[in-house]
């Protein structure tokens, strides 16, 4: 009988074993949150339709259109004369009509009427989607166990945020005021904002099962993820500075650049009109809160760009390309950005740049979770 070598007793055996499949409950768990996805992607697009619908809302003066807080009875429009004209004289109370549009027809008051009837429907349809949704993943069990506590927070602050916005409404209800606090637009957008964000976190843990975020997480890269949690929040900051722009219109005020109407440093930029406290120039004079919001710009800019070089020292493609896809759209934020101060703010321009944001935004969260939560990639899928 002839001898064999090893390798012949290794090749010749039994058949290799198959390769490893994955488990039952790991199939059911990545079948199950695919509707969890669904729902909460609808949910990320409708929120943000929501915030740039109220954008044209405030660019077009229409916010303060409709002067009573009906949640319910207030989803349908007038369907009716009668009911127009009903509208239409509560408006004529409104210290807007008053003082800026007393020469404004009922026709010119539908244009207005239907631009802030949108953006309240669409709110009233988000909370639909939520709870309705909500509802039907957790009557079919696919509902990922720990996780309802934080959908249910997803709802409590769409509610919050809806009482936000009457609240906000109603500062321009009063006295002599034309438009909305600037402090209330800054808190009302800077919800908007955190329920994004919460929405992008929980998608990008949902991609992964809760084995895979624990292993990545012994990965994580501490130093990266500290960086990009800050310039996350420094995004948001500069979230809040643009809704102080946009509620005293401080960006049509100053349409050139780099100086401000020939100035670095803007003319009278702790001037109040009516002589109050100088700490309130920080939220309604026009040249301080525009040159806050250019300074915070330039300074994002370049810890963005510091933060994108520091990650293309991490080992891991997909952290290295989340960095760099917010680094491109950093740049062309503030390349909008100064487009629309040039161009002082036109309609177009402004909701771009407000799209951009929501876009930035949403990277930065994304780059932050790929450093706490590295995904691995073996060397061949690098080349």
């Amino acid at each position: 009988m002839a001898k064999r070598t090893i390798f012949q007793d290794v090749s010749e055996g039994s058949a290799a074993p198959p390769p490893p499949q994955g488990g039952m409950i790991s199939a059911r768990q990545g079948r199950s949150r695919r509707p969890v996805l669904i729902w909460l992607i609808l949910i990320f697009a409708m929120v943000a339709a929501m915030i740039l619908l109220g954008g044209l809302t405030r660019l077009s003066g229409a916010g303060l259109s409709i002067t009573e807080w009906r949640p319910i009875s207030g989803a349908l429009p007038p369907m009716n004369d009668a009911d127009w004209q009903a509208e239409f004289l509560n408006y004529q109370q409104s210290p807007q009509f008053k003082l800026m549009n007393s020469h404004m027809d009922l026709v010119g008051f539908k244009t207005i009427f239907w631009w802030e009837w949108a953006h309240r429907l669409l709110g009233r349809l988000i909370g639909l989607v939520w709870g309705v949704g909500f509802a039907i993943l957790a009557l079919t069990r696919h509902v990922p166990p720990g996780w309802s506590r934080r959908f249910f927070l997803l709802g409590a602050l769409g509610g919050l945020q809806g009482a936000v916005g009457w609240w906000m409404v109603a500062s321009g209800l009063t006295g002599d005021m034309t438009a909305v606090a600037s402090y209330r637009l800054a808190i009302h957008l800077g919800m908007g904002f955190a329920i994004l964000g919460l929405i992008v976190w929980y998608v990008q843990s949902l991609s992964r099962s809760g084995a895979q975020l624990l292993q990545a997480r012994r990965g994580r890269e501490e130093g990266l993820y500290r960086l990009s949690a800050w310039l996350s929040a420094g995004i948001f900051v500069q979230v809040l500075l643009g809704a102080l722009v946009a509620g005293i219109d401080a960006g049509r005020a100053f349409p050139t650049w780099p100086l401000m109407n020939g100035s670095f440093f803007p003319a009278d930029a702790f001037y109040v009109p009516d002589g109050g406290a100088t700490w309130r120039a920080f939220f309604e004079n026009p040249g301080l809160v525009q040159f806050i919001h250019r300074m915070m710009a330039y300074l994002l800019l370049a810890y963005g760009a510091y933060v994108v070089l520091q990650g293309r020292r991490s080992p891991h493609e997909t952290t290295r390309g989340a960095l760099t896809a917010l680094g491109v759209a950093l740049l062309a934020q503030a390349v909008l950005g100064i487009l629309t101060a040039l161009h002082a703010a036109p309609l177009g321009l402004a909701i771009a740049h407000q799209a951009g944001a929501i876009l930035t935004f949403s990277l930065a969260l994304r780059a932050t979770h790929r450093a706490l939560y590295p995904i691995a990639t073996a060397i061949r899928d690098q080349k």
